[in-house]
């Protein structure tokens, strides 16, 4: 691992431990406070003996360090180079709008070095002035919780304009696009954010109203899966960002039943179909009928 939460927290509170013992001698009491505070509650079972008995030999028994200096954590080479990889992904400027620049260090690899097969080519434009406008204030407005008019191009090419409340976003790999989760009057789903072609903040507080938005639509579909050329993992992969619970039901044999949004309905039965004879929708009956209809046109398409 390039970056280790578990060692790094542990890094970061000894460091913080030297800093306060290189300016005064440094209490038990004191000690296991800022390990708390930067560790686990645990980590003082290794980080006080460690410390005070001299294994690290890095604080004397007096609470004082040989250090004449605060310590500092300098990046790795590697962190680096895996920093600049981020900071050539197109997505990082919608969070930042200059990225860490190390100079002369390569990263450990570029877009051009992934290859991503089974994605849609329509993806969102992130390089575009007016969605980096947009994303950021969605962004900011959810951290902050307060409503946004949006102006939206619908799939026939005609502009509708609503106040929502934003809650999160979620981003498809499949799709290559950001999806906002927002509340309205007589609304509650997702918007794609490159239909999004206006966003401001509103004047007005219709947080009360949007709370008491439209109630969820939520629904499941249970599939029977033969685990063969590494369906499983695929599926499981494929899934991933949706709710879903799998068991063995013999060798080599799944059921998997997955919960979603009723907006992602049309979607999920395309991925469905994608995996071919090796998965079975068994219920509900509402779904296989959907699978059924969707076969029967394709074969009518002569697919």
């Amino acid at each position: 691992m390039i970056f280790s939460e578990l060692y790094g927290a542990y890094y970061n509170a000894v460091a913080e431990i030297l800093k306060h013992a290189v300016d005064h001698p440094l209490e038990k009491n004191e000690l296991r406070r800022i390990v708390e505070k930067h560790a686990f509650g645990e980590s003082i079972l290794n980080v006080e003996p460690s410390l005070t008995g001299e294994k690290w030999q890095l604080l004397r028994p007096d609470g004082t360090t040989p250090l004449q200096s605060p310590p500092s954590l300098p990046l790795t080479l590697i962190q680096k180079r895996w920093l600049a990889s981020l900071a050539s992904d197109p997505r990082i400027r919608l969070f930042v709008e200059n990225p860490l620049d190390f100079g002369d260090v390569s990263p450990l690899f570029t877009p051009e070095d992934l290859c991503v097969f089974d994605r849609y080519a329509d993806g969102d434009d992130y390089a575009d002035p007016a969605y980096r406008r947009n994303f950021r204030l969605i962004l900011n407005a959810i951290r902050n919780q307060y409503p946004l008019r949006i102006a939206t191009v619908n799939r026939r090419g005609n502009i509708a304009r609503m106040d929502v409340l934003p809650k999160y976003l979620e981003y498809s790999e499949k799709d290559d696009k950001f999806r906002l989760f927002c509340l309205g009057h007589h609304f509650r789903g997702t918007v794609n954010l490159g239909r999004i072609t206006c966003c401001t903040r509103c004047t007005r507080n219709y947080r009360k109203s949007f709370s008491q938005g439209m109630p969820p639509e939520p629904g499941s579909v249970t599939f029977e899966l033969t685990d063969e050329r590494n369906a499983l993992e695929r599926v499981l992969l494929h899934f991933a960002h949706f709710e879903k619970q799998a068991e063995q039901t013999g060798e080599r044999r799944f059921r998997v039943t997955i919960r979603y949004a009723k907006e992602d309905e049309t979607e999920l039965v395309i991925r469905i179909l994608s995996f071919g004879p090796m998965i079975r929708v068994t219920a509900p009956s509402y779904f296989v009928n959907l699978i059924r209809e969707r076969l029967i046109r394709q074969k009518n398409c002569g697919l």
